[in-house]
């Protein structure tokens, strides 16, 4: 009985080997994008400029060690969109893909609540595409442009003045 099962093992260990070994050698493509938060709210709405020229890099962060590694830069296009490819599992490292840069004169401070997304940079989750999706990340703009307070109370539930 054992003998039989022999050439069954092996043939499917050698099946399987170059799935395994396209998987170890295919990058991870990182998608996010890049805002100004014009009106200041710490989120996007429709007053919300998205920058081209944005610099962000992906840095990887060992659980253990705590030594970080920089893995990717990607610099956003003309809708703000950026995508970065990274090579190598991360298995349990902790990935954040991390603002850099505003080219917008009046829109450099980061939001700290959106100046950073969690990237997962693993096969070991059961996700099997390579595409992963950052959260968007933000500027806040120097001032708020006119009308943000009128916008505010677009997005309050109704009759919740005690927040402005």
């Amino acid at each position: 009985m054992a003998k039989s099962l022999v050439p069954v093992i092996v043939v499917l260990f050698v099946s399987l080997l170059p799935l395994a070994a396209m998987a170890v050698g295919t990058p991870f493509h990182i998608e996010g994008c890049v805002y100004c938060d014009t009106c200041r709210f710490g989120f996007e709405t429709i007053a919300t400029k998205y920058i081209h020229g944005a610099r962000v890099r992906i840095v990887c962060k060992d659980r253990v060690t705590l030594k970080s590694e920089l893995v990717g830069v990607a610099v956003t296009g003309p809708n703000g969109k950026y995508k970065v490819a990274v090579r190598g599992d991360r298995q349990d490292q902790q990935c954040l893909a991390e603002l850099v840069h505003s080219p917008l004169s009046r829109c450099q401070e980061a939001d700290p609540g959106r100046s950073t997304a969690t990237v997962i940079l693993t096969r070991s989750n059961g996700a099997a595409s390579t595409r992963h999706f950052a959260n968007a990340m933000g500027f806040f703009r120097d001032e708020p442009l006119r009308g943000c307070a009128a916008l505010r109370k677009r997005y309050l539930a109704d009759g919740d003045v005690r927040a402005i």
